[in-house]
């Protein structure tokens, strides 16, 4: 039996293993699916281990798998960034996810935007808020999509046919990704997102350890990155970062931070716990993925001591993991490795699509026809599931896998703008409703019309600016022109309110 084969059967066998999990999950602390609150948060019942790995899904993704180090192989240091944003991110949910569980809790909400709507009472605001959250995750889709395709290519490249092979494989996975979310909802997440990061943190901690004792070390590594990267256009710095890019990394790293507790996915994850406690548990034993994503960013750096894996990415740095892997280890691990990657595509796609559902549902079509019943609610989110997940395969196969990556590096931009209504609204009521919804639309304008010019109107290939305090992430400064406008517009209207 050839590697190829032995790797195929590996990847397959599991995957089998995945698809029986995602439908078992069903009777899993069975509830009526018919409600919205059982069938998106798992009717509040996931515990603090689980949660631990549902939430790691949301990290361990299969494009964050490929794009950390693939970063780090192309523009070096600045792709550490990656690091200190996911340990600042953990921080931020420590102080804001426990409050949100508990109001939603109290109130019975299943998205952010349901708080957004009964605190400000305004359904323009939370239908803006909603629709952000919704574009947002769709390029997220598609680049866990990017990420599945990186594994089958190398997985499949002795086939002559690799590309359609790995195109009908593709639509096969997420045909059947579609009908157990169907069929299981979050549950179906919850108990595939253990079985995903477990396999991830197995590869991860074997490809940091066996690599370096079998290539020459860290040391080698770095060296040849290091000489290598001097004969690149523009050179390349594995080791320090250049003072030109000192803000834009800080910037770029906040920022991260504080967008990802406000994607809907990581929302409806905290909000599926069944406790503030485990909410706070589970936060807390986070970092330990953090230490994972740094040894993860370091194989865009231990390629450089495997000769032949660096000779076959070539200028492909989305290839540079599965690369690596399949130039080092065994074909069974390779099969084993490459499932959990590629799964680990499919269960964070899941979570995203429900979480677009539960915000189309909830917060745009239910605020036009308030009388719809719990099943019918839930069966529209159902549906809207498994059109999401389509809606972002088919962007994939239609269109470059470079414009996904861009309208991601435009969807940080976007979200982070939800942040006054949702963060900084759950401690105070001194905002003001039209404040939000003008400092929303500044915010969103600004940061659109920034990047078109940071790019001089062409394909987008960066999210920095150039300002007197160096480059900038965008988002940064969009968000503080969205706070200037909140701020100023919210004072002025309680003062008016005052003086009546």
């Amino acid at each position: 039996m050839s590697n190829i084969q032995v790797t195929i059967i590996v990847f397959i066998a599991l995957f089998l293993l995945f698809t029986i999990i995602g439908f078992w999950a069903s009777k899993w602390r069975a509830g009526d699916l018919n409600h919205l609150h059982e069938w998106a948060l798992a009717g509040n019942k996931i515990g603090t281990f689980l949660m631990w790995f549902l939430v790691g899904a949301d990290i361990y993704t299969a494009y964050t798998f490929i794009a950390v180090p693939s970063g780090v192989f192309a523009k070096g240091s600045l792709f550490f960034f990656a690091v200190p944003y996911v340990m600042a991110t953990f921080g931020i949910a420590m102080v804001v996810m426990p409050s949100l569980w508990k109001v939603s809790k109290d109130k019975g909400y299943v998205t952010a935007v349901d708080f957004v709507r009964d605190k400000f009472n305004s359904r323009t605001l939370a239908i803006l808020i909603a629709l952000t959250g919704i574009v947002a995750e769709l390029p997220y889709i598609a680049l866990q999509i990017v990420g599945m395709k990186a594994v089958l290519q190398v997985m499949l490249l002795s086939f002559g046919d690799a590309k359609v092979i790995s195109e009908i494989a593709l639509l096969v996975s997420f045909i059947i990704l579609a009908v157990f979310t169907f069929w299981s909802g979050l549950r179906g997440a919850v108990l595939t997102a253990v079985m995903k990061d477990a396999i991830i943190l197995i590869t991860v901690v074997a490809i940091i350890i066996l690599v370096p004792l079998s290539y020459g070390g860290f040391h080698h590594a770095f060296a040849a990155a290091k000489n290598l990267g001097a004969g690149k256009t523009p050179p390349v710095d594995y080791v320090t970062l250049p003072p030109l890019l000192v803000n834009g990394y800080i910037s770029l790293f906040i920022l991260s931070a504080l967008a990802l507790y406000l994607y809907p996915h990581a929302i409806n994850g905290v909000l599926s716990a069944k406790s503030a406690k485990s909410v706070r548990l589970s936060t807390a034993l986070l970092p330990i993925y953090g230490i994972g994503l740094a040894f993860l960013a370091m194989f865009g750096v231990l390629i450089y001591a495997v000769p032949s894996a660096l000779k076959a990415v070539g200028g492909n740095g989305i290839l540079v993991v599965p690369t690596l892997i399949e130039k080092t280890m065994p074909p069974w691990f390779t099969g084993f490795a490459f499932l959990g990657i590629f799964i680990g595509g499919l269960v964070p796609a899941a979570i995203m699509a429900i979480s677009q559902a539960n915000l189309l549902t909830r917060n745009i079509i239910k605020e036009f026809k308030p009388d719809l019943d719990p099943k019918a609610e839930a069966d529209i989110a159902k549906w809207s599931s498994v059109v999401f997940k389509f809606l972002a395969l088919g962007f994939v196969f239609l269109v470059p896998e470079t414009y996904s990556i861009q309208l991601q590096l435009l969807g940080g931009i976007l979200i982070v703008q939800t942040l006054p209504p949702i963060f900084i609204g759950l401690y105070t009521k001194w905002l003001n409703k039209n404040a939000l919804i003008a400092g929303w639309l500044v915010g969103t304008a600004s940061g659109l019309y920034f990047v078109m010019e940071a790019n001089a109107g062409h394909a987008i290939v960066t999210t920095f600016m150039h300002t007197p305090f160096g480059l900038l992430y965008v988002a940064l400064i969009a968000l503080v022109l969205n706070l200037i406008v909140t701020t100023v517009w919210s004072a002025a209207a309680n003062a008016v309110k005052v003086r009546k």
